[in-house]
């Protein structure tokens, strides 16, 4: 599982207003600081991705260099993952994307268990890809489990690459033990529980509302 703020980085200052009660209301910053985090982190992906030699010509000569081997299949959990996707997608601009419409159903105060709804699906073939599952919350893991299930429809992924923000053990647990499919974990920060609702502590609220509005 790779954490990108075990080390310190620029990183650090986009998560901490993320998280800033006093920032959050200014959605433009928020959006945009989602998007800075997806570039970093394409980056520090990229890193584990096959590379392939290749040579080109320069102006003084030909130039010796590694280029990737192939590119990934980029899938975005909407709504919420649509800045954090982007930035993904920035720096991964030559590869292909899928979407997944997913969402937590809001169960009456006395049911504990969380269900996840799934009403979108739109993606290429999947088949012995590498995907990058984006999505900013990683929180109960249910809705990653669900949209991998449904993602196998269009062939079955040689790895997913699960990316976030923000995860919770809990979610990292319910997905190691639920996915059968070659998997890695990238998030930004792990933190320390979810509540009762299901919804990570200390985490950020919710993502999507912050980015783009609440809604009914």
């Amino acid at each position: 599982m790779f954490i990108l703020t075990q080390k310190n980085s620029i990183a650090n200052q986009f998560l901490a207003e993320l998280r800033d009660v006093s920032v959050q209301g200014d959605r433009m910053r928020f959006r945009k600081n989602l998007e800075r985090l997806g570039e970093i982190m394409a980056y520090e992906i990229s890193k584990s991705l096959p590379y392939t030699p290749s040579e080109l010509s320069g102006p003084f000569g030909n130039v010796q260099t590694e280029i990737p081997a192939e590119q990934p299949v980029i899938v975005s959990v909407l709504r919420a993952a649509v800045p954090f996707y982007q930035g993904v997608l920035n720096f991964f601009d030559r590869a292909d994307s899928g979407f997944i419409g997913a969402y937590r159903v809001e169960n009456h105060p006395n049911e504990t268990e969380i269900s996840i709804r799934l009403n979108y699906l739109a993606a290429p073939s999947l088949e012995n890809k590498t995907v990058l599952l984006v999505d900013p919350m990683l929180a109960t893991g249910k809705s990653f489990v669900k949209s991998t299930q449904h993602l196998i429809s269009h062939g079955k992924p040689k790895k997913i690459e699960i990316v976030s923000v923000i995860a919770a053990p809990e979610g990292v647990d319910y997905i190691q033990k639920n996915l059968n499919i070659p998997h890695r974990f990238w998030t930004v920060a792990l933190d320390e529980k979810l509540n009762a609702q299901s919804y990570i502590i200390p985490g950020l609220g919710d993502a999507g509302d912050l980015a783009f509005g609440p809604k009914l």
